[in-house]
C-alpha cells in the first residue's frame, strides 16, 4: 500500500484538492481558453470605446428595423468597394 505525507498546513487552511491529472489538465486548457476569450473581449472592448470617443458609430436608431436596414445598407457599400 502506498502512503502519501500531506502538510498539515494544506489541511489546516483546506487548500488541498486531489484530482486525477486528467481532468486537472483538462482543466488548465479550459483556464487558458477562458483567459484568451477574455483578453480579445478586453482588447475588442478598448478599441470600441476609442472608437465612440472619437465619433465613429450610429444610430440610435428608433426599431430594430431600422438598424437592420443601416447595416445592411453598410454591407452593400463596403462590398461595392
Amino acid at each position: 500500500m502506498t502512503t502519501i505525507t500531506i502538510s498539515e498546513n494544506l489541511i489546516k487552511e483546506k487548500d488541498l484538492i486531489l484530482i486525477p491529472r486528467k481532468k486537472y489538465e483538462e482543466l488548465l486548457h479550459i483556464a487558458d481558453k477562458k483567459k484568451q476569450t477574455c483578453a480579445q473581449f478586453d482588447k475588442d472592448l478598448d478599441e470600441a470605446i476609442t472608437e465612440y470617443r472619437a465619433g465613429k458609430y450610429f444610430g440610435p436608431f428608433n426599431t430594430i428595423k431600422d438598424g437592420m436596414k443601416f447595416l445592411k445598407m453598410q454591407k452593400i457599400q463596403k462590398m461595392k468597394k
